[in-house]
């Protein structure tokens, strides 16, 4: 094991506070730091668009750790951003002017969420990405506002389906021909589209915003092609940016996220980064990549913890098979690897037309796979990508 006296950890989110309790029951007995830019003790993510908006859970329900923090022995400085790193001093500046000495540092402050080019700053105009906006969003859909979501990926969908299960008019955006077309193809794409508007949601694909309409409240959208939405409440969530401004200059190399090697290591020696912000090159497909799910959170914390902790020229590859899982009115939709939309596509059906599995291929070698309310059939689909497993094998798995 290296010898470091004191690790910061910078980004109280899940990858970093499993860092944080990898390091203790690693058997690091150093000084541990934890800085987050919320006020919030870390909160799981995924239900903030789901059973949090719909107010069917509190806050303490979300909460990634129930018991004490004492045990951890972790000094924690929440509500306070990271503005600056100086990699010479070895030191995290703070907004405050404080400053964070390390050792070691582990970088893992996700991203924030993206906002449209013409978004203006009006009131029932909202993104999602922390415990805040969703609170605030919630509060919003009860005075029964019509909805607008614009955007139909994961985050999009699931809000969209979180407010039509509360009885409200929705209508959902999509820029692209079908929701999720550029991750897992429009025939895909176009299923999830009918589940949506089997339930109510109004879909109107291949269109985008012209403009936002009201002057301190919104009251209506007009898109692209003329069409003008009434709505009091929208909901953007096209994606996330990851929150790297903060190293701007320091010597970390960025490129999409925190550019990392294949062990998590950044350019900068003693400095490694997982989570939604890690862009890393994963040897198991041969390319780089940066994946914000929550899966991935988990599992990047604890390899950046054993590469921060290794000795010289011990760290080893991270090699992952990707999940990810997004559940949607009464679908459970699951999903391992790397699909592209240019992949082969093999799809084997139930009589029921929500439960699928979809399989990826490229030359004859399966490289993804998505389940709707399939989950066992998904953990073993994950386990023939991972060895290298054949489009024939994973047929078997799926018609099995």
């Amino acid at each position: 094991m290296s010898q470091l006296g004191k690790i910061a950890v910078v980004g109280a989110s899940l990858a970093g506070l499993r860092a944080v309790e990898l390091f203790r029951r690693a058997g690091f007995d150093g000084e541990l730091v934890l800085v987050g830019d919320e006020r919030h003790l870390p909160y799981d993510r995924p239900p903030l668009s789901k059973e949090v908006l719909r107010g069917e859970w509190t806050q303490d329900r979300i909460a990634l750790r129930r018991k004490s923090y004492d045990d951890l022995q972790v000094e924690l400085i929440l509500g306070r951003s990271a503005v600056e790193l100086r990699t010479d001093a070895r030191e995290v500046c703070l907004e405050d002017g404080d400053s964070v000495s390390y050792d070691g540092l582990l970088i893992a402050t996700g991203g924030r969420a993206r906002a449209l080019p013409n978004q203006p700053a009006l009131d029932g105009v909202f993104t999602l990405r922390t415990l805040d906006d969703s609170l605030a969003i919630r509060a919003a859909l009860e005075t029964k506002p019509r909805v607008v979501v614009v955007g139909a990926g994961f985050i999009g969908a699931e809000v969209a389906a979180s407010a039509c299960q509360l009885g409200l008019d929705v209508t959902m955006i999509e820029a692209l021909e079908t929701p999720l077309a550029r991750t897992l193809g429009p025939e895909i794409g176009g299923i999830l589209q009918q589940a949506h508007e089997r339930r109510g949601v109004r879909v109107l694909c291949g269109r985008r915003v012209e403009r936002f309409e009201g002057t301190e409240r919104v009251t209506g959208l007009t898109l692209d092609d003329g069409t003008t939405l009434d709505c009091g409440l929208v909901v953007v969530g096209i994606g996330m940016t990851p929150s790297v401004a903060w190293l701007e200059g320091s010597g970390v190399e960025l490129d999409d996220g925190v550019r990392c090697d294949e062990t998590l290591s950044t350019s900068v020696p003693g400095i490694v980064a997982a989570g939604d912000v890690a862009n890393w090159f994963n040897p198991l497909f041969e390319e780089r990549m940066r994946v914000e799910h929550w899966t991935n959170a988990v599992e990047q914390a604890r390899h950046a913890v054993s590469t921060l902790l290794a000795a010289a020229g011990e760290a080893k590859p991270f090699s992952s098979v990707p999940m990810f899982w997004s559940d949607q009115f009464e679908i459970k939709i699951q999903g391992a690897g790397r699909p592209r939309p240019s992949d082969a596509l093999s799809v084997i059906r139930d009589s029921n037309a929500e439960q699928l599995v979809a399989l990826y291929s490229r030359a004859g070698r399966v490289v993804g796979a998505v389940t709707f309310n399939k989950p066992p059939k998904l953990i073993q689909l994950r386990m023939l990508i991972a060895k290298g497993g054949t489009l024939d094998e994973a047929v078997q798995i799926a018609e099995s």
